[in-house]
């Protein structure tokens, strides 16, 4: 049975460049980075390496990475360090309604401390409107909190034009790019970013490190207290091999970005030809180009998603029904109910996204399996009896 991986966007197996350069670190350095002997600089030395390597793969000046545990720490940073840190100028926060749990949840939490929270729809494809993010800034708005793509459908939205509107109005921006980093190009000027939280377990490093880039001059509260090793705005000993590794993952994606992007974007174009030419009634989630170049997501209409991902497993298939941070909730997409679509194209959505390792065999492969999979469960159904008579 061949054994196909489609679930990069829920995390991707590390780059043999970067296990390397981690096992090599782990083996032969282990000083605490705070520490002031050569034991210590040696690992201060390698934390500064992998910084510099991350702020070049952005645009951004080393000294506005700070490394936390993920994005969703990156996240919690910037939107409640930058909630705190302008609570006198104001309390109003803008964010959209697709946004990844890590943002919703921070934002709700700030709603039951004192702070008004604005969620801007999306239309169909999962675009914001940058006229409704200028529409809802008022004088009390400290920060809009836009992702740059989404996590399930792969949309990108239109940052550096909200970006502009931000700046015009004085208001801090902060976005997510988990999902662009070294897929899209990612630029903090170009997009206009004051805020950008990024992850290494998704560009083929470890997991448990990302980074927050934080422009010069931003104010930050900090969430979490202690001995402030990341320049006092984020407290604990660092995670040194995942810092190393998360540099070279860096280095090895801006290297690789275009070509690969260029090749997994055809696998994608393929996969997305074959399951809309060859399974009936199927609808494609999200823009149909405005979107990242390993992303599929697709509905299958009267078909279960759990179970379309469940037979897919037994045939060595590996993918997602909506967002894998929140599996093993009955409840539809919080992004796909956003988007408008029926209760039943809802529940069969089926999410893809291909990585370095996918191959056109694959392709062919998990069409196949998909197409035979979607007959048998609809087989279950009477009410799908017109689809495949």
């Amino acid at each position: 049975m061949r054994k196909v991986y489609l679930d990069h966007a829920a995390t991707t197996p590390l780059h043999p460049e970067v296990l390397s350069l981690m096992y090599e670190f782990m083996r032969d350095t282990f000083g605490n980075p705070s520490s002031v002997h050569s034991f210590g600089r040696e690992a201060k030395k390698f934390i500064e390496e992998a910084r510099q390597k991350v702020a070049d793969l952005i645009g951004a000046k080393p000294e506005e990475i700070y490394f936390t545990s993920g994005g969703t720490e990156a996240d919690n940073i910037a939107i409640i360090g930058t909630a705190m840190a302008r609570r006198k100028k104001g309390n109003h926060i803008i964010t959209s309604a697709i946004e990844h749990h890590a943002v919703i949840e921070t934002c709700e939490y700030l709603a039951k401390n004192g702070f008004e929270v604005t969620f801007l729809p999306v239309d169909k494809y999962g675009i914001v409107n940058p006229d409704d993010v200028a529409g809802a800034i008022r004088k009390e708005t400290v920060l809009v909190t836009i992702m740059h793509a989404n996590n399930e459908i792969g949309t990108i939205q239109p940052i550096a034009e909200i970006g502009r509107i931000t700046r015009e109005h004085g208001v801090a921006l902060h976005s997510d790019a988990v999902q662009t980093l070294a897929k899209i190009p990612v630029n903090v000027d170009d997009l206009g970013v004051d805020l950008l939280s990024l992850s290494a377990h998704k560009i083929y490093g470890p997991k448990g490190i990302g980074a927050l880039y934080a422009r010069k001059g931003m104010r930050l509260q900090p969430i979490m207290h202690g001995g402030g090793q990341e320049r006092k705005l984020r407290s604990g000993t660092e995670n040194t091999p995942g810092i190393v590794g998360f540099g070279k993952a860096a280095e090895v994606g801006g290297r690789e970005m275009e070509q690969e992007s260029a090749r997994v974007k055809g696998l994608r174009d393929k996969l997305i030809g074959r399951v809309l030419a060859e399974i009936p009634s199927v609808t494609l989630n999200g823009h149909p180009e405005q979107r990242l170049p390993n992303n599929a997501n697709v509905s299958i209409a009267l078909v279960e998603g759990e179970s379309l991902v469940l037979s897919l497993d037994l045939e060595g298939v590996a993918v997602s029904s909506g967002s894998a941070c929140s599996s093993g909730s009955l409840q539809p997409s919080h992004v796909l109910k956003a988007l408008g679509l029926p209760h039943e194209m809802m529940h069969g959505s089926l999410r893809m996204t291909l990585g370095r390792a996918n191959s056109e065999e694959d392709i062919d492969y998990v069409v196949e399996a998909l197409k035979k999979i979607a007959v048998r469960l609809r087989s279950f159904s009477p009410l799908a009896q017109p689809v495949h008579s």
